[in-house]
C-alpha cells in the first residue's frame, strides 16, 4: 500500500512558503525549512514496509494545478494522504484537500500539524473533505492508520486522532509521545532518497545545509512557543549520542555538497552532559573538521560547554532573547534573566562562537520604552546577526489565549500572512498598534544592520571566511527590500 505525504502549495506565485518555520511565511531572507516532521513520519512509514510518495510543493513552487499533476503521476494509487498544515495557510490547505479528495474519493485524507491539533473540531467542521486529524506528534499515529487500512481493520480506536462519528466529532485520547527516538529513521537518509538539499535554505547557515532533530520536546514554558505546547510537550526526549553522531557520519559520506548541519531542537543545550558527549564523539571521529553546525541554545549555556562546542565544529548559537526587560520575561514565562543574557553574549565571544539573537516585541507589558531598551541592549551585545519580530500568537499557545481573550487579535487566520505570503502582525495591544510594532521592527533592523561598524564587521568576516561572505551577500540581497522599505 502507498501513503502519500504532501506539504501543500501556498502562494507559490510569490515564493517558497516555509510552513515549518516558527512563523510560517515566505521569508524576506529566502528561508525555506525542510518539512522535518512530515519527513520523520514518512521515513517511519517507509521503514515499516509501505510505499511512500513525498511531495513538497513549496520547495518546487508548485501551485495547486501543478501539484495535482504530480499527485496524479506519483500517488494515484495511494490509499492514505497526509497533509501538513499551518495557521496562515489552513483555509488554502483545506481547499487543496478538497481537490485531492475529488480525484480520489475512496482514499483517506489526514491533516497533521500544530493548527489542526489546536483546532481539531473547528478544522473538521470547516474541511468536509478531511477524514481524520492526527493530533500532536503523529509519526506512530500515521503508521498505525496505514497498518489498519492495509489490513482492512477498523481504525476508529487509533490513539491521537479526531474524526466525525455518528453523533458528532470524536476526539480519541492523545497518543503517548515516542520515547525511543532511535527507532525513527534519520531525516538525512529520507532526504537523500526523496528531496533535493538545494531546494532549502536557512539564512543563518552556510548553503547548502541539512536540518535535523536530535530530540523532541522542551522543558521551557515560554508562553508563545507553539511546538512544545501543541505538538511535543515539555519533556525533552533524546536520540542517543551514538545515533546523532552516526547521522553526522552519514551526511559526511552521502552529502559531499552539504556544508553545515542545523540542529533544530527547540533547545539542544538543555542537557549539557549529553551535548558534551556528542561534541567529544564528533571530535574523536574527526567530524569537527568536516562540518560546521549550529543550534538553538538557551541563555543559561556556560562558557566551558561553549568552548567544547566550538572545538567540535559549532559555529553559531541561536538564543531566544526576546526582551531585555525582566518583567516581560517573567510575563511570558521565559525562565531567564538579564544577568544570564549578558553573560551569555560575553561568553559566546570568548568561546569564538557567533550568535544570531532573536528579539520579540508585543508581549504582555510591552511599551515603547521597553522596546527601545531591548534595541539598545541588542546594539550593545552586537551579535553577528539579529532578528526583530512582533509576537505572532498561534492557536494552542498561552499567548494566543491571552491575546484572543483580551481582544488583541481577531482570530482570522488569513490575516497571518500578507497577500504576498510574508508574515503579518495580527496583534494590537494597549498603547501599541499593529503598525507601531511593525514599524519598530523595521526601524530596529535598519538601526542594527546599517551601522558603519556592523558593515565593516561583515566585510571583515567575509575576508576571513569566503563562505560567510557568500551567506551574507545572499541574505542581504533578500533582506534589502525590507531594510530600505519606507514605512
Amino acid at each position: 500500500m502507498k501513503v502519500c505525504f504532501i506539504n501543500p502549495p501556498f502562494k507559490a506565485e510569490y515564493g517558497k512558503f516555509s510552513r515549518e518555520s516558527r512563523s510560517p511565511a515566505i521569508g524576506h531572507s529566502g528561508v525555506l525549512y525542510y518539512p522535518l516532521w512530515l519527513i520523520y513520519a514518512a521515513a517511519l512509514v517507509e521503514k515499516k514496509g509501505f510505499q511512500v510518495a513525498f511531495i513538497d510543493a513549496p520547495a518546487k513552487q508548485y501551485n495547486n494545478s501543478s501539484c495535482l499533476e504530480v499527485v496524479k503521476k506519483e500517488a494515484a494509487d495511494a490509499k492514505l494522504f497526509v497533509f501538513d498544515t499551518s495557521t496562515p495557510s489552513i483555509n488554502s490547505d483545506l481547499r487543496f484537500v478538497e481537490e485531492v479528495k475529488a480525484l480520489y474519493p475512496d482514499a483517506m485524507m489526514v491533516l497533521v500539524g500544530t493548527h489542526p491539533t489546536a483546532t481539531a473540531e473547528e478544522t473538521l467542521n470547516n474541511g468536509k473533505a478531511v477524514d481524520i486529524i492526527a493530533r500532536r506528534e503523529y509519526d506512530a499515529t500515521i503508521l498505525e492508520l496505514a497498518q489498519h487500512l492495509q489490513n482492512g481493520q477498523d481504525w476508529s480506536d487509533v490513539s491521537g486522532i479526531s474524526y466525525r462519528g455518528a453523533n458528532g466529532i470524536v476526539n480519541n485520547p492523545d497518543r503517548e509521545p515516542l520515547t525511543d527516538l532511535d527507532e525513527i529513521p534519520m531525516a538525512s537518509r529520507f532526504i537523500k532518497e526523496h528531496l533535493d538539499v538545494y531546494d532549502y535554505a536557512f539564512p543563518a547557515a552556510t548553503y547548502p545545509a541539512i536540518q535535523i532533530f536530535t530530540g523532541r520536546g522542551c522543558p521551557a514554558r515560554c508562553n508563545y512557543c507553539v511546538y512544545p505546547q501543541v505538538m511535543h510537550g515539555h519533556i525533552y526526549r533524546k536520540r542517543s549520542t551514538e545515533n546523532v553522531v552516526a547521522e553526522f557520519e552519514y551526511i559526511a559520506k552521502e552529502f559531499p555538497e552539504v556544508k553545515e548541519v542545523v540542529i533544530e531542537d527547540d533547545t539542544f543545550t538543555i542537557d549539557k552532559q549529553r551535548v558534551k558527549e556528542i561534541c567529544q564523539l564528533l571530535i574523536e571521529k574527526g567530524l569537527n573538521r568536516r562540518f560546521r553546525w549550529l543550534c538553538n541554545a538557551r541563555v543559561n549555556l556556560d562558557l566551558e560547554t561553549m568552548r567544547l562546542m566550538r572545538k567540535a565544529g559549532c559555529r553559531l548559537l541561536i538564543p531566544g532573547v526576546e526582551s531585555f526587560n525582566q518583567q516581560i520575561l517573567n510575563n511570558i514565562h521565559k525562565g531567564t534573566n538579564l544577568k544570564e543574557i549578558t553573560a551569555y553574549m560575553q561568553n559566546a565571544k570568548k568561546a569564538g562562537l557567533l550568535v544570531h539573537a532573536c528579539y520579540m516585541v508585543g508581549n504582555q507589558g510591552e511599551t515603547r520604552e521597553t522596546m527601545e531598551r531591548t534595541l539598545q541592549a541588542a546594539l550593545k551585545f552586537n551579535t553577528d546577526t539579529a532578528q526583530f519580530f512582533p509576537l505572532i500568537p498561534y492557536p494552542g499557545t498561552e499567548a494566543y489565549d491571552w491575546a484572543k481573550s483580551n481582544g488583541y487579535i481577531s482570530g482570522n487566520y488569513d490575516e497571518y500572512c500578507h497577500e504576498d505570503g510574508t508574515v503579518n502582525c495580527v496583534l494590537n495591544i494597549p498603547g501599541l498598534s499593529t503598525d507601531d510594532l511593525v514599524s519598530f521592527c523595521s526601524y530596529a533592523r535598519k538601526k542594527y544592520y546599517l551601522r558603519p561598524s556592523y558593515i565593516l564587521h561583515r566585510l571583515y568576516m567575509g575576508l576571513k571566511d569566503p563562505e560567510d561572505l557568500k551567506r551574507s551577500l545572499k541574505a542581504f540581497g533578500k533582506l534589502k527590500q525590507t531594510l530600505f522599505k519606507s514605512n
